[in-house]
């Protein structure tokens, strides 16, 4: 049996990890951006600053949904509903939480939903 609190601990700690080097990266590509005065939207080599920068946000946007995911999953588990789908109630099986341990819905809710 898994412990959960500490499955959705490490998770958590993992994306707040990936959060913060994303920070880092988007940080260091704006102190690059500030330092030069190359043109990049017309260079043809490579991606621009704007795209690369674009692409971080969006993965650090990511990470960030992921971690308020992880804490609401905490609080499912410390309420004692942790396990439940948010849909139906059913149970939600364990090889599904421990794919995805911020999953608030069973795998036919999830399917559902995407149709």
């Amino acid at each position: 049996m898994t412990d959960r609190a500490a499955d959705i601990a490490a998770a958590r700690a993992a994306a707040v990890e990936r959060a913060a080097a994303l920070s880092r990266q988007v940080q260091g590509l704006a102190e690059q951006q500030a330092h030069t005065t190359h043109d990049d939207e017309h260079d043809p080599e490579g991606v621009t600053i704007g795209f690369e920068r674009a692409q971080l946000q969006g993965l650090l946007a990511g990470a960030r949904e992921e971690i308020e995911a992880l804490d609401r999953a905490a609080a499912r588990l410390a309420a004692g509903t942790y396990g439940r789908c948010a849909v139906c109630g059913g149970p939600i099986a364990p090889e599904r939480l421990d794919a995805l341990p911020a999953t608030e819905t069973c795998i036919a809710c999830a399917s559902r939903r995407r149709r």
